[in-house]
């Protein structure tokens, strides 16, 4: 039975979305902001699009530029018809866009984010057999507060020669991010969530941090809490994930760690992603432009396709969504079309094709 827009329910996310009491696809479209990206994003992008398509999730998409592209074209990275699209829809599917080093306009993910207060990021890390990495069975949460920290981007000058940085932590984005996390895990059956900290250092700014997450932890006795340092979290993420199960970091610390954690899986090509917020969400690879092979068609698409899928998952498509991920995991498993960075030679348009056709053999098995 299909329902309209504005009935919404809380998800296990503990944040509100579109939701289908009995999980069957909706019969009236939605309307999304879709964002193409820079480099291989409108690449792996378009991927996703035809696979969410196929797996029959109604979305009416709102295309809108942002970025490098934006720049050339519009004078501006961020444009103020990308801005309004975000404010009717709340929601959107985003290819990466192009973050300049050491110079430019400033990071558009980090203002978004901050701009529709999408406090929590969340990247399930998770090993699909057929794919070649150095650990089997990882199953692990990156969860990373989104909207202050050092990615706050309050810097300056102080004399020629000298620049400062602000780290700022706060009592409410930490109390909040980690009730996220620690809901998270009670919704999904997790045992644990680790903080992860240099409070060793900074005494102030992650000690803050840790106090929040050890007042939120004391609410959820049926989970495990522990705490680990960075690097040695790192170290032992490195030898032993399956140590970890749900890990809440602060924001900088969370982009560097879920990076890492991609490469215990296959890359940064396997990992999707999405910012939540109270009130919407963008989901995106976790991925970047990859300019080196952008318009080679040899990207692999399945971050993209599986941030679709998450994206379906919010807005009532739960069915859909297990299809997607079973026909991924298994046009992997079968290892007959795979991209380069997988150990194939399949373009991003074979990998995707094979991924449509998986999903209309599981539609016709059921």
């Amino acid at each position: 039975m299909a329902q309209s827009k504005n009935q919404r329910s809380e998800n296990f996310l503990g944040t509100e979305r579109l939701n289908n009491s009995n999980g069957r696809n909706r019969a009236t479209s939605l309307r999304v902001t879709l964002i193409p990206g820079d480099g291989v994003g409108p690449e792996v992008t378009s991927a996703a699009v035809r696979v969410l398509e196929a797996a029959g999730v109604h979305v009416d998409w709102d295309v809108q530029e942002a970025g490098a592209e934006a720049l050339k074209k519009r004078g501006t990275a961020i444009p103020e018809s990308l801005l309004n699209s975000l404010r009717r829809t709340r929601l959107a599917l985003k290819g990466p866009l192009e973050t300049q080093v050491g110079q430019g306009y400033r990071s558009i993910n980090v203002y978004l984010r901050k701009t529709f207060n999408l406090y929590a990021n969340l990247r399930p890390i998770r090993s699909f057999e057929g794919v070649q990495s150095p650990f089997r069975d990882v199953d692990l949460v990156v969860i990373r507060e989104s909207t202050e920290d050092l990615y706050a981007g309050i810097e300056h000058q102080v004399t020629p020669g000298v620049v400062e940085s602000v780290k700022v932590i706060t009592a409410r984005a930490s109390t909040r991010i980690a009730r996220f996390a620690f809901d998270y895990a009670r919704r999904h059956g997790r045992k644990s969530v680790t903080a992860i900290h240099k409070a060793n250092i900074m005494k102030l700014s992650d000690g803050l941090f840790l106090k929040c997450a050890r007042r939120v932890a004391n609410d959820y006795a049926d989970v495990r809490y522990d705490e680990q340092i960075v690097d040695a979290a790192c170290m032992r993420l490195v030898t032993n994930p399956r140590a970890f199960d749900v890990l809440l970091l602060e924001n900088l610390y969370g982009d560097i760690v879920s990076d890492l954690c991609a490469g215990l899986v296959g890359g940064l090509g396997m990992v999707p992603g999405a910012n939540y917020g109270q009130k919407g969400a963008i989901f995106e690879a976790v991925h970047g432009t990859a300019p080196d092979i952008a318009g080679k068609n040899v990207a692999n698409p399945v971050a993209a396709i599986l941030s679709g899928a998450m994206l379906a998952d919010y807005i009532g498509y739960q069915d859909a969504a297990s299809r997607i991920r079973q026909a991924v995991g298994e046009v992997l498993r079968a290892g007959h079309v795979l991209t380069p960075d997988l150990g194939g030679s399949a373009t991003t348009t074979q990998m995707t094709d094979a991924i449509l056709s998986a999903i209309g053999s599981i539609e016709a098995r059921v």
